[in-house]
């Protein structure tokens, strides 16, 4: 997927949820519904199995037919994601949300990660669940990222 591409797609992606935000919420809510609140709560254990390093915690928040896509990763599925991005996990010390956006079962979110040196790595996520699961998992970086596998 070209570069050009891809920064188009978040800027879209980006401009519909937060053009929605006045009918999101960013944290939960009992009076608007439960929806948001448990999407919220999946997409918060999806991080917290990253920071644990903790592989059976991530199979508990996605669902069947997961597809992951990211710059450089088109549509794979959870044994892929499983060998090209959980490695990562031992890399990466904590994330940091400063943007979480629900709309129903989706999900856009905006982080500081930071790796077990110290290094920060800034990142844009959109989610789509389905039946309470991670469906669809889009991420979002640029060239010279200080990505966990990056080597910068």
């Amino acid at each position: 997927m070209k570069t050009t591409t891809v920064f188009a797609k978040t800027l879209v992606i980006g401009a519909v949820l937060f053009c929605q935000a006045g009918f999101a919420r960013t944290s939960p809510d009992p009076a608007r519904g439960s929806q948001g609140a448990a999407t919220e709560k999946i997409v918060r254990a999806y991080y917290a199995a990253f920071e644990k390093k903790d592989w059976n915690s991530l199979l508990q928040v996605v669902g069947d037919g997961f597809n992951f896509s990211s710059p450089v990763d088109e549509h794979i599925n959870i044994k892929a994601f499983k060998e090209r991005c959980w490695p990562n996990a031992y890399k990466i010390k904590r994330f940091d949300l400063t943007k979480l956006v629900v709309n129903g079962d989706e999900a856009f979110v905006v982080y500081n990660g930071w790796t077990t040196e110290g290094k920060l790595f800034r990142n844009c996520e959109y989610f789509k669940l389905k039946d309470g699961k991670i469906k669809d998992y889009e991420c979002f970086f640029g060239p010279g990222v200080n990505y966990p596998n990056s080597g910068k």
